[in-house]
């Protein structure tokens, strides 16, 4: 077990340096640094001091690092258009996306799972066809058209739930939470059924397919032969070994939905940490969007370790097979 977590963790390592590499182009080829933080009409003299002052006058290896070694411990530079400190900044945006992020995720494992389970058992079922009728809608239609079909819906028509913002927040030390307002929660529930509508219903999906490969099985028909009751097959034996590839695919979209919080944050104008890297972007602020790619890559990098760890719990074959390439 030891030596697995070690080879993962330098598999994660290496991934987090490629992508350190990545952002740290970007300072080099996504326009002029100095003139960004500076403007044209700075001297000669003045860009010679910025250069030096930043490091800019090294050479490349060193920059980067420099770089690496600022970023491991957390300095991140200073934003080119608020000048303020994009560590900062992060830590005032990501309360509202990891929320945003958190709720999405949970209503997409718990009714992409209880709905999988469901349209399998019954899958002949007037109720079971009419879920993976409605499921294209959620694969098919692009996540910034259904959020803005929310909106008119239950903003503009209906007039149910705000249309834009998180509402009323509270502080918690350095965290913000709307949770523990009502306008707070009402805010949050068009963006976080938007930004789960996707991965529910494809983990709906997957699952279903899995657990329907699952009782087809010879072991499932022996079970039923031997008088097991439907209750214990389905969620006692078909169920466990269903999650088994489902927690890899799952994991990744979990992952996903962090990444591709922008849109949502985007459309519902929702103050996370999509909608401050779209504004860096119109404005070129680098080392905004170089912390955003780096932050994007260690979510992803830290779920993949947490799922091989998790799949290497969940299924003894694995266990099985190192032990056996260990003797």
């Amino acid at each position: 077990m030891l030596a697995f977590i070690v080879q993962r963790l330098l598999q994660a390592v290496l991934v987090m340096l490629g992508v350190a590499l990545v952002a740290f182009s970007m300072f080099r080829f996504v326009g002029d640094p100095i003139n960004n933080m500076m403007g044209q009409e700075a001297t000669i003299q003045e860009r010679r001091e910025a250069a030096e002052r930043l490091g800019l006058n090294k050479p490349v290896p060193v920059q980067f690092a420099l770089f690496v070694k600022d970023v491991a411990s957390g300095n991140f530079g200073v934003s080119y258009r608020q000048g303020r400190k994009v560590s900062t900044l992060l830590i005032e945006r990501l309360p509202a996306t990891l929320e945003l992020a958190a709720v999405s995720a949970l209503l997409a494992l718990a009714f992409g799972i209880g709905l999988g389970v469901y349209t399998a058992i019954n899958r002949f079922g007037l109720g079971a066809r009419l879920i993976m009728a409605g499921s294209l809608i959620g694969v098919s239609l692009p996540t910034f058209l259904i959020g803005i079909g929310l909106i008119y819906l239950f903003a503009v028509e209906l007039r149910w739930l705000p249309s834009f913002g998180r509402g009323q927040v509270v502080k918690i030390g350095w965290w913000s939470t709307g949770l523990l307002t009502e306008s707070g929660r009402k805010s949050l529930i068009l963006p976080a059924i938007t930004l789960g509508l996707f991965q529910m219903t494809l983990i709906m999906r997957l699952v279903r397919s899995e657990m329907l490969e699952v009782l087809r099985t010879d072991y499932i028909k022996f079970a039923r032969a031997r008088g097991v009751s439907d209750r214990m097959i389905n969620f006692s034996h078909a169920l466990k070994n269903t999650l088994v590839p489902v927690i890899t695919i799952t994991g990744l979209q979990l992952g996903s939905i962090i990444a591709f919080a922008i849109i949502t944050e985007t459309v519902f104008q929702w103050p996370g940490v999509g909608l401050l890297f779209i504004d860096a972007v119109q404005f070129v602020d680098i080392p905004v969007m170089s912390t955003y790619l780096l932050l994007v890559a260690l979510v992803f990098v830290s779920i993949n370790l947490a799922v091989d760890l998790l799949y290497y719990a969940v299924d003894p074959r694995l266990r099985v097979d190192r032990t056996a390439a260990a003797h």
